[in-house]
């Protein structure tokens, strides 16, 4: 082994990716630079550009704790400088955007929860719509309720304020299919839209402020002439709608502009595809070709949530029911920026590009997902049909398995950030649980699936494609049935002979690659194994299982070396770091803990993840390495084992240098100098071995300079008092400089954290030796009444 390897003994937290959007309200900022979402019931400001930094307005509301006054919904003001939000305990509270500070409070009159906000065009105005039934408006200034708007039936789930405020109407829609329009100064419900025959999803008025377009799960997109009520078009578009924005005309959309005198509306429901109709022609002008929003499973699904457009930028956002936000511009309708908002369960997660710099991760979706590590940039990477279940990657491609029984192998070009489909492997029957491709030569992959087959395939130096969109095939080279039950992993050796199973049946196999031969069988776990790896540098293979234990096994004998225990679940995951020497495990515990090999020993334990750790990968440098798990967080984690180092070396030398003053303060017997120092360490001898030289010389000031001590250095004192206390020998400095520091207290200049502690600690020992002291003083006086009745004799006698 080589000995310049330095080993680790420090990791800590560098960065914590958790979810941002868990489902509900989501605004878009007029800048386009930030997006508030719906939390766990905060609110969370995620910054388009970079998601490094996160902002939380509110209290997030865990599985293990509720949280009492979580957030409804909001509203963001067209300014972008105040929110409002709705909270469980029926309060509306205001914040400023920008200092994240809470500016107002008032009670909600609402009976029961309020289901939607919408700020007015002017930011004058907050109208709330709840599940009473009603509307209320609101003036936040003077924290005032306007007036009540009754007419709907069920919940109000729809707001919009009408973009001409001088018209002073508002316009909602509940349960009952109708579109209602209320003049919010006299109360009286002015014009009523009905035409939809399910749950209106969304109103939007045109440049002209003359016609309306509203979309429901009706399947249809209603025109309306706003002046006469009348609908004027009735478009049929055979998907449940759960968006539509009118878009200003001058917009260029791929392959056309909009006209002046037209409406046309961006509409986006369960195909997952955003279409642009033309509404007085009935016509489709433009529809997305390049959608990333999967398409609802089944009839009245979700797909696409809500829709933004954005006039400054010219760009549309999309917010899908996977939780992801995309923003497209609107010019080329190009994919422009990826956030996803919530990740569920991460399966697995895996490192690749130049310096490994970005990130592919598989959590419970058919999409993966691809990172910049620099930026938190996300791509969703499309192909599969069923959940991505693993993934793998050498210097050239990118491997991923899943439920839906086949491989796909990826080419990613780092400089467009883009991942392209190669080919796909489809000879397995049941779901492909992980895939490991070869890092040497890279000319041969192998996947294992629920069909308890392995099997081997080669990789072509180029790709055809095959005729129409057909995907080139990868060819299976060998098959073998490896195990009686489920197999959970796959691994390549690193010279690229050997492969290594581990199953569900508590065994392990090593396979020879060229004919899939079984080398050996590694038998000794009481559970399945979750996971196998070669050590990098020996001829070592190391095994994980349910049993809570890590085992290395000799490839040579097949003969276990070491078994490893400390984990209080299933050890799921582990990776070798320096050179071989070291461990990383990651357990259903919901822990990470640094091994030694050596000494078998767990340098450090981490603890961050609330659940089950499935995903690890390291850098190569190993000063990063990056965990995964089903509480959907991705921890970024770094070395500071030097750091750490130096920390401990820098106050050494400091302890040093203190202990030096101090050997030379009492030296030159400047002693309320060194009680300052000796305090400063923590040294009760030598604070002792001051207060008894200052009882001795009877040296004055030390009231005073206990007095002038700080807080800590008191109680550090008091601690000190209690300590001698224990000991005959010490008592008069200890009564001494407890009887002065008990004075302090009286004083109100000494607040001791634990003072009845330690009075508590002391009081037996201070009884102890009153007594004694007592019994000393009656020997003394009897010793003194004798001596005074020998007197007069002694005088006679002479």
């Amino acid at each position: 082994m080589n000995s310049k390897v330095k080993l680790k003994e420090v990791y800590e937290v560098k960065t914590q990716y958790k979810a941002f959007y868990t489902g509900g309200t989501v605004a878009w900022t007029t800048d386009g630079r930030e997006f508030l979402c719906q939390n766990n019931g905060a609110i969370s400001i995620v910054s388009v550009d970079n998601q490094h930094e996160l902002a939380t307005l509110g209290e997030e509301q865990s599985d293990s704790d509720i949280n009492e006054d979580v957030i409804f919904t909001f509203a963001v003001s067209a300014s972008g400088t105040n929110i409002v939000s709705a909270h469980r305990s029926g309060l509306l509270k205001l914040w400023n955007r920008e200092t994240r500070q809470q500016l107002k409070m008032w009670k909600a009159i609402h009976q029961g929860p309020i289901a939607t906000l919408v700020y007015s065009p002017d930011d004058r105005l907050i109208a709330s719509g709840g599940s009473d039934t009603t509307v209320r408006v609101w003036d936040p200034a003077r924290q005032l309720c306007l007036g009540t708007l009754r007419g709907c039936s069920g919940v109000v789930n729809l707001i919009v304020f009408h973009p001409d405020v001088d018209s002073k109407t508002v316009i909602a829609a509940g349960d009952d299919v109708k579109i209602h329009a209320w003049n919010y100064e006299t109360r009286e419900m002015t014009k009523t839209f009905t035409g939809h025959f399910s749950r209106v999803t969304g109103v939007s008025f045109s440049e002209d402020r003359k016609f309306l377009v509203s979309s429901g799960r009706d399947k249809i997109l209603i025109l309306w002439n706003y002046e006469t009520e009348e609908a004027l078009k009735t478009i049929p578009v055979y998907e449940a709608l759960e968006a539509v924005v009118v878009l200003p005309s001058g917009v260029t959309l791929p392959g056309c502009k909009l006209k002046a005198n037209r409406v046309y509306a961006a509409c986006g429901g369960e195909e997952g595809v955003v279409k642009v109709w033309e509404m007085t022609e009935a016509k489709i002008v433009y529809k997305q070709s390049n959608s990333l929003v999967t398409k609802a499973t089944e009839e009245g699904g979700l797909a696409i949530t809500r829709l933004f457009y954005s006039q400054p930028l010219g760009q549309m956002a999309i917010v899908s029911a996977d939780h992801n936000l995309l923003v497209h511009d609107c010019t080329s309708f190009d994919c422009v920026r990826q956030l996803s908002g919530f990740s569920d369960e991460i399966l697995d997660i895996v490192l690749l590009g130049q310096g490994k710099r970005y990130l592919a991760m598989a959590t419970n979706s058919n999409d993966f997902k691809l990172y910049d590590t620099a930026t938190m940039n996300c791509q969703l990477v499309k192909g599969h049909t069923d959940i991505v279940l693993s993934l793998s990657a050498n210097q050239s491609h990118l491997l991923s398995s899943s439920k839906d029984n086949s491989i796909r192998l990826w080419h990613f070009d780092e400089e467009r950030f883009t991942v392209q489909c190669l080919a796909v492997g489809l000879k397995h029957t049941s779901a492909v649980g992980c895939a490991a491709i070869s890092r040497v030569s890279g000319q041969f992959c192998v996947s294992i699936s629920q069909d308890k087959c392995l099997k081997t395939w080669k990789i072509p130096k180029s790709f055809e494609r095959a005729e129409g969109d057909e995907l080139p095939r990868l060819q299976c080279t060998l098959t073998q049935l490896a195990h009686d039950k489920d197999i959970n992993s796959v691994c390549i050796s690193p010279n690229d002979r050997l492969l290594a199973t581990g199953s569900q049946d508590k065994t392990a196999k090593l396979w020879d690659v060229s004919d899939l031969s079984v080398v050996g069988v590694l038998r000794g776990h009481r559970r399945g194994i979750w996971s196998v790896r070669f050590s990098p540098v020996d001829q070592i293979l190391l095994t994980n299982a349910a049993d809570c234990t890590i085992k290395l096994w000799s490839l040579t004998d097949m003969t276990c070396l070491k078994t490893l225990e400390g984990h209080d679940g299933s050890v799921l995951r582990v990776e070798f770091l320096s050179a071989g020497m070291q461990l990383l495990s990651a357990g259903a515990d919901g822990l990470l803990k640094l091994w030694s090999i050596k000494s078998s020993e767990c340098l450090q334990t981490m603890d961050k993840h609330e659940s089950r750790i499935w995903a690890l990968c390291v850098t190569l440098d190993e000063s990063t390495f990056f965990s995964g798990g089903s509480d959907s967080q991705l921890i970024k984690w770094h070395d500071v084992t030097e750091t750490k180092r130096e920390q401990e070396m820098n106050a050494r030398k400091d302890v040093l240098l203190q202990e030096q003053e101090l050997n030379n303060l009492l030296s030159e017997r400047k002693l309320l100098k060194a009680l300052r120092l000796s305090l400063n360490l923590d040294r009760p001898f030598a604070t002792l071995k001051i207060v008894n030289e200052v009882i001795k010389s009877q040296e004055t000031g030390f009231e005073g300079t206990v007095r002038k001590l700080s807080n800590d250095h008191k109680e550090t004192l008091l601690r000190h008092a209690v300590e001698w206390n224990t000991n005959s020998k010490n008592v008069r400095p200890a009564q001494f400089a407890m009887h002065i520091l008990l004075q302090e207290v009286l004083a109100g200049r000494f607040q001791a954290g634990e003072l009845g502690k330690h009075l508590e600690a002391s009081l037996p020992y201070t009884e102890r030796h009153f007594k004694r002291l007592t019994e000393y003083m009656k020997d003394l006086k009897f010793i003194e009444y004798t001596l005074r009745c020998m007197q007069p004799h002694a005088s006679r006698t002479d």
